[in-house]
């Protein structure tokens, strides 16, 4: 993100010194190298929430690539020309979600709660894929439906309270504008105050609020830099000095959301110190004349045509004042840091007593031949989907079971059984391909829903040969069917087992 950031700041420089053409070729890729990450920057949130929620990190990007998604800003432009996206019926107001933060933390925290409702109510044979499919069917329309009309009407209502406070008080307009925008920005609001900014620039060729924009960047830069010289930390120190040069450029996430925001203090000196700059440039109505992301390059864009007055000398000491002030607080209250700690070299990790994972034993359910499941000839057990394990092809006709646990499902055809083990792997024991088709002929289940088990116990009992003679392939997989709970399961045995030998291993 800090790499991104500051060749962001370069490409900024570059177009004001006129160096590059935002028009070519190569500001077009450099641009794209510096943006993507921002722009996607929901997907990212999305994994880091979901695993933070306790749901499925995957799920949660799921959701966060179709806020994202290009069909979501054309639907954004349809809306604005006042053909609106519907959704069974329902209105929606569509927002670019690019970049922003909120959405994604609040629809990854929704998909949690309903994965955690969705998840122990699906059989076992299924809930790898019938959980995210719940969960998306649901959080997506929901996040729409919900976080749209929620963010436009803060927007909105930030909108008309800062044109109500400034004209009380273009001071005390700017104190709240430079307090509160980088927290604006964090929560996806920022957007509702871009169009007055436009909208000023358009009619009268100048605005008031960009200006105080310019002391919030410039007081989390403070805060980083005060980190900077304050962390006795190698590699915290490297972060901040990169985010501070990235952020006077007006790049501000590599400081926000890398440095400042996660130890608090340093962000909160860095909004105070943003509200006290603001308020210098409010008093003396400091004006921009042109449209631009706020950074110190700002300083050249509220220059008025009549040359250099008070409301630019303003704009040089809102700035020294945000920056000097965030600085010097984060320097001296920001960090609690312990003594010093040798930059020459780094402590030797002890390898500690215990091994570095757990792991639980699946005995083979059948004596039998043991085959590779990508190896069966039914894709939807060879591609891993149920989950993983590995096949066998019985000699007899009895099932046992691989686990000390509970049934947590007996198919009523009698073909499939669901255990739970004592330490939480769910085995799925499938016995032949397409047998359900026979819908309970041949098989004699010996046991019940929810009834403990012990290894060895007689789960079912089946015809073998009958079942051949009706003309179905009996080779039979045994899943871990929540697979991706586990570091791994990894195939024991790839030979010849019998009733009780080891057969797979999940690694916790």
């Amino acid at each position: 993100m800090i790499a991104t950031g500051i060749i962001k700041g370069l490409l900024a420089l570059a177009l004001v010194l006129g160096v590059m053409d935002a028009s070519s070729g190569s500001y077009k890729v450099l641009f794209v190298a510096s943006d993507g990450l921002f722009y996607f920057l929901p997907i990212l949130l999305g994994y880091s929430a979901g695993k933070k929620f306790g749901g499925n990190p995957f799920v949660s990007m799921a959701i966060a690539a179709a806020l994202v998604h290009p069909l979501i800003l054309e639907a954004m432009q349809q809306q604005q020309a006042g053909k609106p996206l519907t959704f069974v019926g329902i209105p929606l107001e569509i927002l670019n979600y690019s970049s922003s933060v909120i959405p994604i933390i609040f629809a990854a925290w929704v998909s949690s709660l309903i994965e955690r409702w969705v998840h122990p109510r699906s059989p076992g044979a299924v809930r790898n894929f019938t959980t995210p499919l719940v969960c998306l069917l649901i959080t997506v329309p929901l996040t729409f439906l919900a976080i749209g009309p929620a963010a436009t009407w803060l927007s909105r209502l930030l909108a008309e309270g800062y044109l109500w406070i400034y004209s009380l008080s273009p001071m005390v307009a700017g104190a709240v504008m430079g307090a509160i925008w980088q927290i604006c920005v964090i929560f996806g609001l920022h957007w509702g105050l871009v169009p007055i900014m436009l909208n000023n620039l358009a009619n009268f060729g100048h605005d008031t609020l960009l200006p105080l924009l310019m002391p919030a960047v410039l007081g989390q830069a403070g805060a980083t830099l005060g980190i900077f010289l304050r962390t006795r930390d190698i590699k915290l120190k490297a972060m901040a000095g990169s985010a501070f040069t990235a952020s006077i450029f007006g790049i501000t996430e590599p400081a926000v959301y890398g440095v400042t925001l996660p130890r608090r203090r340093p962000f909160i000196f860095g909004c105070i110190g943003g509200a006290l700059g603001a308020a210098i440039l409010g008093f003396w109505h400091t004006t921009i004349y042109s449209f631009g992301f706020p950074s110190i390059f700002t300083f050249i864009q509220v220059v008025p045509s009549t040359g250099i007055d008070a409301s630019v000398l303003a704009s040089f000491a809102g700035a020294a004042v945000a920056l000097v002030f965030a600085c010097a607080m984060t320097y001296v209250f920001g960090l609690r840091e312990s003594a010093p700690q040798p930059a020459v070299a780094e402590p030797v990790a002890v390898p500690a007593p215990a091994t570095l994972t757990r792991r639980e034993s699946v005995v083979s359910p059948i004596a039998g031949d043991v085959l590779p499941l990508d190896k069966v000839k039914d894709e939807t057990f060879a591609s891993g989907l149920l989950g993983k394990g590995a096949a066998i092809l019985p000699h007899g006709g009895r099932v046992v079971s691989p686990v000390n646990g509970v049934v947590s499902s007996m198919f009523r055809t009698g073909h499939a059984i669901g255990l739970t083990s004592d330490q939480g792997a769910e085995v799925l024991i499938h016995v032949g391909l397409d047998t359900v088709k026979l819908d309970g002929q041949y098989f004699h289940p010996q046991v019940q829903n929810d009834q403990p088990v012990k290894v060895g116990d007689v789960l079912l009992e089946f015809d073998i040969e009958a079942i051949k003679n009706a003309g179905f392939d009996l080779t039979t997989p045994v899943l871990v069917s929540n697979s991706d709970e586990f570091i791994d399961v990894i195939t024991l045995n790839n030979s010849a087992v019998s009733e009780g030998s080891p057969l797979l291993a999940v690694l916790k």
